[in-house]
């Protein structure tokens, strides 16, 4: 699957994508942000991982969304869940803003997950576990993360239960949404929400951010 030979993005051009999300990347960062943008774009024509083909629109769009989320919550030395997780964000995007996070990363895409496979063999991640399977076919009982993240769940409903068990005490849920749906989610009662933040660059994008109240179950 070779790429066309002009594809490239250099260090500014990765700085500057990153920059309105208040993301300062070291050099290091900067060398695993291109080294992954560049796998993604060559599994992308044959498996179909995202509909953006500019190098630069993908470190905003994937990776700039995806680690605003370390701005909101420290997430550093943290056990995180990834439901959903298509081509590793928001999950691998925040493995590379705070290394020290542990990651499992939950998506049924067989494909998808050899593409993961790839990405964190090509990268060197420690402490990445790939689950291939439906986050429903897993006991919550036996995940116990500080964070579960989320970007491509559309039932929120069945998300919300299992987080609620699936969660440690303290634990926080960290969902990308839309406007609407971040209103209708934040009126969910079984939880405390944050006020919605938006998402730089984007006027109808926003990450919501919850935990469980103790002893109120989510109601259907």
């Amino acid at each position: 699957m070779p790429l066309p030979a002009h594809i490239e993005i250099s260090n500014r051009r990765i700085c500057e994508a990153l920059s309105p999300f208040a993301i300062y990347p070291s050099d290091d960062q900067i060398a695993r942000i291109r080294e992954y943008t560049l796998l993604l774009l060559k599994w992308n024509r044959s498996v179909g991982l995202t509909s953006i083909t500019d190098p630069a629109e993908i470190v905003g769009r994937h990776f700039g969304e995806s680690m605003y989320a370390s701005t909101l919550l420290p997430v550093e030395n943290c056990r995180l869940v990834d439901i959903g997780t298509g081509a590793g964000f928001p999950g691998l995007a925040l493995k590379i803003a705070s290394p020290s996070i542990k990651v499992i990363l939950i998506e049924s895409n067989k494909k998808k997950c050899a593409f993961l496979s790839e990405t964190v063999r090509s990268l060197g991640f420690k402490d990445v576990e790939i689950r291939p399977e439906r986050f429903e076919n897993i006991r919550p009982e036996t995940v116990s993360a500080n964070f579960i993240t989320s970007r491509a769940v559309g039932e929120f409903k069945q998300l919300l239960r299992w987080s609620t068990n699936a969660l440690a005490p303290r634990g926080h849920l960290m969902i990308w949404v839309g406007s609407e749906d971040s209103t209708r989610i934040a009126m969910t009662s079984g939880w405390n929400w944050q006020p919605a933040v938006r998402i730089p660059d984007s006027q109808r994008r926003f990450i919501l951010i919850g935990r469980p109240i103790d002893d109120l179950p989510v109601q259907e």
